[in-house]
């Protein structure tokens, strides 16, 4: 099994480098970004190298990758720092957190990263590249896109399909059948009943304060 090298230095790539440090069979080589961000030589402890040398300093024949990027540019950064990737010949591996509940049958692509208390039920479909964040719970059936990102708590119903490099926020819940398109955002707690079009952003409701003070509520005397 080949040593990873993780692409990134931000606070997902510190965090993915936990989980598999002390949860995978993987050793973690250390760190790579481009050279003009790098304003650290190591994170975590382990080294950080400049990507534009890896190929000469871990050869993809001797190294694997992850690629730790977040959801900027509605994920098309990662998406981007993938398929650099790949073209290089890096085997990008992906990641189950051993306290994700899952009984198999499922499909799940490569440098796809789930964190711990996701269900994920049978039959469901990880693309590559995609990104469950804590505690969502995955429908039998389901798709996921690739290069998607989950946050956390949401809840992708039965047979539900998420469009590629789309953005679901924490505590979202999209109805079961329901076919949400590519690049979408949907915000922290929107509620999605029907099919979406690409690029569309829906936002929760925002929290409101009330026009009572909280010791004038009854339930609380």
């Amino acid at each position: 099994m080949k040593p990873v090298v993780i692409f990134g230095i931000g606070d997902f790539a510190r965090v993915a480098a936990v989980y598999l440090q002390e949860d995978s069979p993987y050793d973690i080589a250390g760190f790579t970004v481009n050279e003009q961000y790098i304003d650290q030589p190591k994170l975590n402890d382990l080294d950080v190298f400049p990507f534009e040398q890896l190929t000469q300093t871990h050869p993809p024949e001797e190294y694997a990758m992850f690629v730790a990027v977040g959801f900027k540019r509605v994920n098309k950064a990662r998406a981007e720092v993938y398929g650099a990737c790949k073209s290089l010949g890096y085997e990008l591996i992906s990641y189950i957190c051993s306290e994700a509940t899952q009984w198999g049958h499922i499909e799940i692509g490569d440098n796809t990263f789930v964190f711990e208390e996701n269900v994920i039920q049978p039959f469901a479909n990880l693309g590559n590249d995609v990104v469950l964040w804590s505690g969502n719970h995955i429908g039998h059936d389901a798709v996921v896109g690739d290069h998607c990102f989950v946050a956390s708590h949401a809840v992708i119903s039965g047979n539900v399909t998420i469009g590629a490099r789309s953005f679901i926020g924490v505590n979202a819940t999209i109805r079961d059948g329901v076919r949400v398109a590519r690049d979408n955002v949907i915000g922290a707690g929107a509620l999605i009943l029907a099919d979406t079009k690409p690029g569309e952003v829906y936002a929760g409701n925002g929290t409101q304060a009330l026009a009572i003070q909280s010791d004038q509520l009854k339930s609380f005397k």
